[in-house]
């Protein structure tokens, strides 16, 4: 058992060395969307691509389709702009949801297709309060006088007072 055990595993061993070799020197497939990239900022969609050779007078387009759009005609489209080693075209104002990119060469084949999600952009404060917080202060919206610190301090005292009294007339309930 224990030599049949050693020789199927040299013998796996000896499978993948083999196929090793015709795995590398194999061509590898290439996915479809990977000639183009997509990006977004906020509402704004954007896509760039270096597959695409100029006619002369364009690149090409880039098409936007929603969720219920299947066909290139159908979405935004945009023409492609750029150089001969990049074309980028861009959406602005593009509503949350998830879309699909679909840049086509002008020569009529198709640069690739890539999916990307809009989402719901987020809001940051621009303006600080000039003396922040004033966390723990004890405080925070203004500043009080002397009158009202010495009158926080008196019932500070009278409160300490009192519990003192509370305390000491529980543990004899014979005194006042």
């Amino acid at each position: 058992m224990r030599t049949t055990q050693i020789l199927l595993r040299s013998g796996l061993t000896v499978a993948a060395a083999a196929a090793l070799p015709l795995t590398l020197a194999a061509p590898s497939a290439v996915a479809v969307g990977s000639g183009i990239s997509v990006s977004t900022t906020g509402s704004t969609v954007s896509v760039t691509t270096g597959a695409c050779p100029s006619n002369g007078s364009s690149f090409g387009n880039a098409s936007l389709l929603s969720s219920g759009q299947a066909n290139f005609s159908q979405g935004r489209q945009a023409s492609l702009t750029g150089t001969s080693t990049s074309q980028s075209a861009s959406w602005s104002g593009v509503s949350p949801g998830t879309y699909t990119v679909i840049v086509v060469c002008a020569n009529g084949s198709t640069a690739g297709t890539q999916s990307v999600i809009v989402s719901t952009p987020t809001i940051s404060a621009t303006a600080s309060p000039t003396r922040g917080v004033l966390g723990g202060v004890g405080g925070a919206v203004k500043d009080y006088g002397t009158v009202t610190l010495v009158g926080g301090a008196v019932l500070v005292a009278t409160g300490t007072v009192a519990a003192a009294w509370f305390l000491r007339r529980r543990s004899k309930p014979h005194r006042l």
